[in-house]
């Protein structure tokens, strides 16, 4: 049986994602992988892993027959420039080893990109599919990087890879990671535990975001997809809907009157504002079939609906 081999696990998507692999195929189907312990409910598989180690990865790979790889493991905008040369060893290193695995067997690989690989140059209203380039953050190099490295595998060793650069997840599962765009997951917890927040980004910041329950779709609609229909082989935009964080703000104070919202933009904002306002996601569509089913006010409503048992009174 060829299982299916999830690294990062414990992130924000890739929380989300094992959940809904072994939901579709069974727990033992899938062996979740992470730099951390195993939580004390895990439900499958799961190897303590850190991706630099080429010799571990090729083991797991190995005893389990994995035959999918959903490579998750990454440090993300903020948290890589604290420590760049962390990010550039996990972010690069670990995808490295894992298509060196695929060249040499049948492996499906999945890696996700960002919208971290734009920068000052791209187009700021929309971003398209082919443009500029040219990042600002370590985690955005690797991205860039790693997103060459793909097609380059695809090319010259066959490997099947696929990628997405996602937008800014939103998700009310797994805590946030180090991202610019987090601040849109810690403002709901904020404004169910105590009416307020403080935003590192100013209020007319606009951002690509994406409900995680779209996320999950994407990933996985690409890797079902026929490869021959395929026309992008280093990474696609997908897109969903776009938001100011004051936007968002006000969305939230509409549903929970007397939640107030300060703004006090930190290092995050120059990260921000080296983004796009909006990505242009029409090859996704055309190529693989991907629509959206999520808007900002449905985004809403369940975010807070999810999460306001955590925060009611005890």
């Amino acid at each position: 049986m060829n299982r299916i081999l999830v690294t990062g696990a414990g992130g924000q998507i890739g929380s989300d994602l094992v959940a809904r692999l072994r939901l579709r195929h069974g727990s033992d189907a899938v062996v979740a992988t992470d730099i951390r312990p195993a939580a004390a409910d895990a439900s499958g598989p799961y190897e303590r892993l850190d991706v630099v180690d080429a010799e571990r990865l090729g083991q797991i790979v190995g005893d389990y027959g994995v035959g999918v790889v959903y490579h998750l493991a990454s440090l993300l905008s903020a948290r890589g420039e604290q420590t760049p040369n962390l990010a550039w060893d996990v972010n690069m290193l670990g995808l490295k080893h894992v298509l060196d695995l695929a060249c040499g067997r049948p492996l499906r690989v999945f890696w996700p990109s960002s919208i971290a690989v734009f920068g000052p140059r791209t187009p700021r209203p929309c971003a398209p599919q082919h443009t500029i380039l040219d990042p600002t953050t370590i985690y955005g190099v690797t991205k860039v990087s790693g997103e060459l490295l793909c097609r380059y595998y695809a090319e010259r060793c066959g490997v099947d890879v696929r990628s997405l650069r996602y937008p800014g997840i939103i998700s009310y599962t797994a805590p946030p990671g180090g991202g610019t765009t987090d601040y849109a997951v810690d403002i709901f917890h904020a404004a169910l535990r105590e009416r307020r927040f403080t935003c590192f980004l100013r209020a007319d910041t606009r951002l690509p975001m994406m409900y995680m329950p779209d996320a999950l779709r994407a990933t996985l609609a690409l890797m079902e997809a026929p490869a021959d229909r395929l026309t992008v082989r280093t990474s696609y935009n997908v897109a969903a809907f776009s938001f100011t964080a004051g936007e968002l703000a006000e969305a939230i104070r509409r549903r929970l009157p007397g939640f107030t919202c300060d703004f006090a933009p930190d290092y995050h904002q120059a990260i921000a504002d080296s983004w796009p306002e909006r990505t242009d996601d029409a090859e996704a569509r055309a190529d693989w079939g991907w629509r959206p089913e999520w808007t900002l006010e449905t985004m809403v409503d369940d975010m807070l609906a999810q999460l306001a048992p955590a925060h009611a009174p005890h």
